[in-house]
């Protein structure tokens, strides 16, 4: 997220950078020391589209202040 952003990672943590994912579950979070895109915690597929053939999770990057 840091590289696509064009960020140090320093103004990651400085311009406020969050994940937003819909719904209650945060499945997504950036890592700290590396700016990347990580799970938070385990995801259960079969729990989360049941029967569904193509599962998406979609999820929204927020930065804070001027780009």
């Amino acid at each position: 997220v840091a590289k696509d952003l064009g960020l140090e990672l320093p103004a990651l943590r400085d311009r406020g950078v969050r994940i937003l994912d819909r719904g209650r579950t945060q499945y997504f979070s950036l890592h700290g020391k590396t700016g990347h895109l990580v799970t938070a915690e385990r995801i259960d597929r079969e729990q989360l589209c049941e029967s569904v053939q193509q599962c998406v999770l979609r999820c929204g990057v927020i930065v804070e202040g001027e780009m």
